[in-house]
């Protein structure tokens, strides 16, 4: 074997190596870009999902905020009468000086 066919062999070596490296990269990125579109899948329904949340949030907040039950009303009326009765009762103490 002369000189030319070893470097003929060599070189065709180094192309199958190349080839096979070649696919394997390929294989592997291919698998990257399945992981990188899953991962933006899963983003897009978690902020779908945390969109909804902030939602519900913002609707229960309103609705608290908006929701008066009488007792309510009714405790609300009793500190009235009763902040009342005390001016009252200060009203009467400067007017007897």
């Amino acid at each position: 074997m002369d000189a030319t066919e070893h470097a003929l062999n060599q070189f065709s070596t180094r192309v199958r190596q190349m080839l096979l490296q070649y696919k394997e990269l390929k294989k592997e990125n291919a698998e990257l870009y399945a992981m990188v579109d899953e991962r933006e899948e899963q983003i897009k329904t978690l902020n779908a999902k945390l969109a909804q949340a902030q939602n519900d949030y913002n609707s229960l907040k309103m609705a608290k905020m908006l929701e008066v039950t009488d007792g309510d009303v009714e405790s609300a009326q009793k500190r009235l009468q009763r902040l009342i009765r005390d001016v009252n009762k200060c009203i009467t103490l400067l007017s007897e000086r």
